[in-house]
């Protein structure tokens, strides 16, 4: 098996480290990922300045770029084979519910799956790095399934361990996504020259943590698996829309 790994911490953090190394007993491993920390980026793409690589003395490579970059240039122009998977993680802290809009984690796995590969997300859900060999292991767990059970065409895997021991980990819940409530307002603040300036506030409280969501997995204990479709389309209101889009009457249409 072949894998691509990225991430949107960087290419020197510490869980894209602890993936490689748990990936690489089980397939071959290359990987190329932001030389920052890209986290937020969601699927944005680097189209105003060229992108440039380095290859690392342990041969990652970093790319000047988001994580959607890293997995298109890896497939374009990196790579002379086709992986079988592409591998996004291990984040530094969770991407549940809303969460995956913004995430660069979530978008390295879509791109995967926009370039027609298998794709799975990987994050901790802690900022205390301490147990990224219990997401690896559940990642490596997963990956090994994947081989006999294929993804939709149009799906990824979105899985959130908690940062906890292995041997204190329940297990792993199959879960929606939950929500937030609405996130705090921007914080203004002084440079030292006395300029304005303005940092995102934190994150808002779960909103729908419920029984079945990726939140309520997560804080009982579990790793929480959830497919993710990169088709964004609300099928269940084409015909409703098409009833009354067909009766619009614009101004100077015949």
């Amino acid at each position: 098996m072949k894998i691509l790994l990225s991430n949107d911490d960087g290419v020197t953090a510490k869980g894209i480290e602890a993936l490689y190394l748990a990936l690489s007993k089980i397939a071959d491993v290359t990987v190329v990922a932001p030389d920052r920390n890209c986290s937020g980026a969601s699927n944005s793409l680097t189209l105003l300045n060229p992108l440039r690589t380095h290859t690392h003395e342990n041969g990652f490579i970093s790319v000047n770029g988001t994580p959607s970059d890293c997995v298109q240039l890896a497939m374009n122009k990196l790579l002379d084979f086709t992986p079988d998977l592409v591998v996004a993680g291990i984040n530094n802290g969770a991407n549940l519910g809303d969460d995956t809009l913004y995430s660069g984690t979530v978008a390295a796995a879509t791109e995967g799956r926009f370039l027609g590969l298998p794709a799975i997300a990987v994050s901790l859900c802690s900022k205390q790095e301490k147990h990224y060999e219990t997401a690896a292991s559940v990642a490596v767990a997963i990956i090994n399934e994947i081989k006999e059970h294929p993804l939709a065409s149009d799906q990824i895997i979105n899985l959130n361990v908690p940062d906890i021991p292995l041997t204190e980990l329940k297990g792993i819940q199959v879960t929606r996504l939950g929500s937030r409530h609405k996130a705090e307002t921007m914080q203004e603040q002084n440079d030292p020259w006395g300029r304005k300036i303005y940092w995102y506030g934190h994150l808002g409280e779960a909103l729908d943590a419920g029984e079945g969501t990726d939140f309520h997995a997560v804080a009982s204990g579990y790793a929480s698996v959830t497919p993710l479709t990169v088709d964004m389309t609300a099928k269940s209101s084409l015909k409703k829309m098409e009833s009354w889009v067909q009766g619009l009457k614009i101004s100077g249409v015949n």
